[in-house]
């Protein structure tokens, strides 16, 4: 009885409903020009596929202090080349202030710039990345990866935290290889006759 009752109430609720008829043809609506949102999200891809085409690492890096001083040189530089870098000596031919930027807008600014001055045959450079006492996640952020970028880079051949005058703990001093141009404008600038 039970069962019968609710049928007859789920029958009257229905009484009203008429079927869906049965259409086999699916709408598709096509745009000629993307949506804003397709607009940003390939920006975004583009932008990403940018960022890792440049092989600077993301992973965890170790914390330097911001008040420490940073320095590095690869194997082979003379102990002379590295101590004009150290003091300052080498004309600074271009300039990278990433203070104030984003992590990833300061990872692409460093790889392009190190790249084109490399090309342009440019051999000092003069990176601003701030002492970062308030960066976060931890204080001296940005300058810890500035360090660890640098060392990947093989355009880098020597770098060190520049004196008071060019920024102090805030800035670092970079050298550049010779470019094979370069080098081959030396060789015959000095090839004896």
């Amino acid at each position: 009885m039970k069962n019968n009752a609710q049928d007859l109430n789920f029958f009257e609720a229905m009484a009203d409903v008429k079927p869906l008829q049965n259409q086999n043809k699916i709408s598709v609506i096509q745009r000629d020009t993307p949506s804003l949102a397709q607009q940003l999200k390939r920006e975004s891809i583009e932008r990403r596929i940018a960022l890792d085409d440049n092989g600077l690492s993301i992973e965890y890096v170790n914390p330097i202090d911001p008040l420490d001083f940073i320095a590095y040189k690869k194997d082979g530089i003379q102990e002379g080349v590295f101590k004009n870098l150290r003091l300052g000596k080498y004309q600074i031919d271009s300039r990278l202030v990433l203070k104030h930027l984003s992590f990833d807008d300061a990872r692409l600014s460093i790889y392009q710039t190190v790249t084109e001055c490399h090309e342009r045959g440019i051999r000092a450079i003069l990176i601003d990345h701030g002492i970062g006492l308030n960066s976060k996640p931890f204080k001296g952020f940005l300058k810890s990866y500035v360090n660890q970028w640098l060392r990947e880079m093989n355009a880098v051949i020597a770098f060190h935290t520049a004196l008071k005058q060019h920024g102090g703990l805030g800035s670092v001093y970079v050298l550049l290889k010779k470019h094979p141009n370069q080098k081959l404008i030396n060789r015959e600038m000095h090839q004896k006759r």
